[in-house]
């Protein structure tokens, strides 16, 4: 898969901000889009203000993209709201749905399906929970949603809220790296990566899991 089609109007730039946390995400338990849909946490709302007041200082942002779930919507609002835009929403955006894992750990997903969990770390084709969606579906999906973007605002500056799943694989993308190498990348919440995507049809990634902005944010 191409990491992505030239930007035919200058250089356009995909801010990408992972959702400020849940209830779940401290106890780093798999939250994708086949689960409850949690909205941020107290933390995670300060998280998402924290990021709104970062990227207000960055300079223009010429839309506001999100996943369609509760918790990236709410860190989209706060960003809109800070950045004067209203939030679109992108089913592309979307995290993948980890079907019978949603919920649990890390590690009792792999203790309950350890073969599963063994082949889903190498192969984007394993499917995760017995019917959830692959990686490879994720790719697909956000890469499409990224050249969408790529049009529709060429040669300006997006800011892209999602989860993790859909971000690194972004990422990945734009580093022309192979699949396994999505669990190499730590992304964490309400963090800020970037990329950019130059009219002469260069990639570069230019931030990645920036948290600098959270610094004073007591979790």
């Amino acid at each position: 898969m191409n990491p992505a089609p030239a930007a035919r109007g200058g250089s356009t730039t995909l801010v990408l901000l992972r959702h400020g946390e849940t209830a779940l995400t401290p106890e780093k338990r798999i939250s994708g889009s086949g689960g409850s849909d949690p909205e941020l946490s107290e933390t995670g709302l300060r998280q998402a203000e924290a990021a709104a007041r970062a990227l207000a200082t960055r300079g223009p942002v010429r839309a506001v993209v999100s996943s369609p779930l509760r918790r990236a919507r709410q860190t989209a609002d706060a960003a809109a709201r800070r950045l004067g835009l209203e939030v679109q929403v992108d089913e592309g955006l979307t995290e993948a749905d980890f079907g019978a894992w949603e919920g649990l750990t890390f590690a009792e997903a792999r203790e309950r399906h350890p073969a599963e969990m063994a082949a889903w770390l190498v192969s984007p084709k394993a499917v995760p929970g017995g019917n959830g969606e692959t990686f490879a579906s994720v790719a697909r999906r956000a890469a499409l949603a990224r050249d969408r973007l790529l049009a529709r605002y060429e040669g300006q500056t997006v800011l892209v809220v999602s989860h993790v799943g859909v971000l690194r694989t972004l990422l990945r993308l734009a580093l022309g790296a192979p699949p396994a190498t999505l669990f190499r990348m730590d992304l964490a919440a309400a963090s800020l990566s970037a990329v950019s995507y130059s009219r002469s049809g260069g990639v570069s990634v230019r931030l990645l899991n920036d948290t600098s902005h959270l610094a004073d944010d007591h979790r």
